[in-house]
């Protein structure tokens, strides 16, 4: 490595460009390769840092988000859910919902790919730089309760409040009492019109009297959650058992 080299490379780190440092060279030779004047060299390389420093952002983002696992919404197969408006969903994917604090209910039975929706609409608000942050329905209400227990509730309900995009995933595995659900009621509604909320479940509303113990709670979460909402029926196959019954046939 020349002097020169060696200056650059320092520069680079002192100035926090470290991404620079294993491309100005290569771009360097394509540009005079290119005739390049210097300020399209220039241009050339603050616009591969830049998506760099993009592409780092996002993947701390969909880091932070605690996604179980990366699904995105092109990946879906509307297909194999033929009674499933695909258009809808990319409207949804503009992500508009979000900035009108709008909710995202997907209802329907298991496997049908609902978390897989959810995920893939929490995705495209990471690249889009919305705070977002994914947790199943049982462990939501396991914070909440201990977080109620050891007197943090308000700044546990301040923390998910934060967010912009909070994906609450599979609401009615596990019964609510009473408890959890004057838990759940006050963050639906700590979040009623100043964030949105995608959530999952495997029961319509009429039928979370078989989730709920309090029938008088779950009915106001619901009027919160239905209120500047966009919900889903998902009736279609599981996907999990999918690839089974080709295999019998």
């Amino acid at each position: 490595m020349n002097d020169i080299a060696k200056q650059i490379d320092s520069r680079l780190k002192s100035l926090n460009l470290t991404g620079m440092i294993p491309i100005y060279n290569e771009l360097s030779v394509k540009a005079a390769q290119s005739n390049l004047q210097y300020e399209e060299y220039l241009l050339l390389l603050l616009e591969e840092e830049e998506k760099r420093k993009t592409d780092s952002s996002v993947k701390a983002k969909i880091g932070k988000a605690k996604f179980p696992f990366v699904k995105t919404i092109e990946e879906f197969d509307f297909g194999f859910q033929p009674n499933f408006k695909e258009k809808e969903i990319i409207r949804l994917s503009a992500l508009e919902f979000i900035d009108k604090k709008e909710n995202v209910i997907f209802l329907g039975p298991p496997g049908v790919g609902k978390t897989h929706l959810a995920i893939g609409l929490g995705i495209k608000a990471c690249i889009q730089k919305y705070r977002v942050f994914f947790i199943s329905a049982a462990k939501l209400l396991e914070d909440l309760f201990i977080s109620s227990k050891n007197q943090t509730l308000v700044n546990k309900l301040l923390m998910y409040s934060r967010f912009n995009l909070l994906i609450i995933d599979e609401l009615g595995y596990m019964p609510i009492s009473k408890e959890q659900a004057n838990l759940l009621f006050q963050l639906i509604s700590q979040r009623y019109e100043k964030g949105s909320i995608i959530l999952t479940s495997n029961y319509n509303f009429d039928e979370w009297t078989k989730v709920f113990d309090d029938n008088i709670v779950a009915s106001a979460i619901i009027d919160r959650l239905v209120h500047h909402s966009n919900i889903f029926y998902i009736n279609g196959s599981s996907y999990r058992i999918k690839d089974k019954i080709k295999k019998l046939d």
